[in-house]
């Protein structure tokens, strides 16, 4: 599936879970799955517009406290290419940090430059692993309905993935000492 189209198994996947406004998505987005997987208003309102077009996804206008809203729902339609793709044999699995980048291109510059980007790269995965396990404790007394077990797996596998990478930044600072 085209990069650009992976928004749109995002929005049918967070949609098979409750109706949502664009706004909501995004928050979504932003909190659950911010750890694997990012998503702007710029690609998430074109993509509602062609989900709808294209009849997996349908818009209602509600008033919410005096605000008018668009509130999305999934269709059969869009259950059914959701389930397609959660079977389709094909994923890309790409692993792209700006900061390994210019780690790889640090040539270019003394070793406390290499060294500060190790610090704050640390200095984020630290934040967000103490999240990630606060994820897993949350879930983990509720394993027994599938979603959260969905979600347990997860953050779980962001868990051990960012112990990795704290490793990984011990063992790169030690080197460049």
């Amino acid at each position: 599936m085209a990069r650009e189209k992976r928004i749109n198994m995002v929005i049918l996947g967070l949609l098979s879970h409750e109706d949502l406004t664009g706004y909501d998505m995004k928050k979504r987005i932003d909190t659950a799955i911010s750890f694997f997987w990012n998503g702007s208003f710029g690609n998430i309102y074109p993509a509602l517009k062609e989900l709808e077009e294209d009849a997996l996804i349908k818009s209602k206008k509600t008033s919410v406290g005096g605000r008018e809203k668009i509130l999305y729902h999934i269709t059969a339609k869009g259950k059914k290419e959701l389930g397609t793709w959660l079977k389709d044999d094909q994923a890309s699995n790409e692993l792209r940090y700006e900061t390994l980048l210019k780690i790889f291109f640090a040539g270019g510059a003394d070793r406390s430059t290499a060294f500060r980007n190790i610090d704050l790269f640390e200095e984020k995965i630290s934040k967000d692993l103490k999240t990630l396990k606060m994820l897993c404790r949350s879930l983990e007394g509720c394993l027994d309905n599938d979603d959260h077990l969905y979600y347990y797996l997860t953050a779980s596998f962001g868990v051990e993935t960012y112990e990795a990478y704290l490793k990984w930044c011990t063992k790169a600072k030690k080197m460049l000492k």
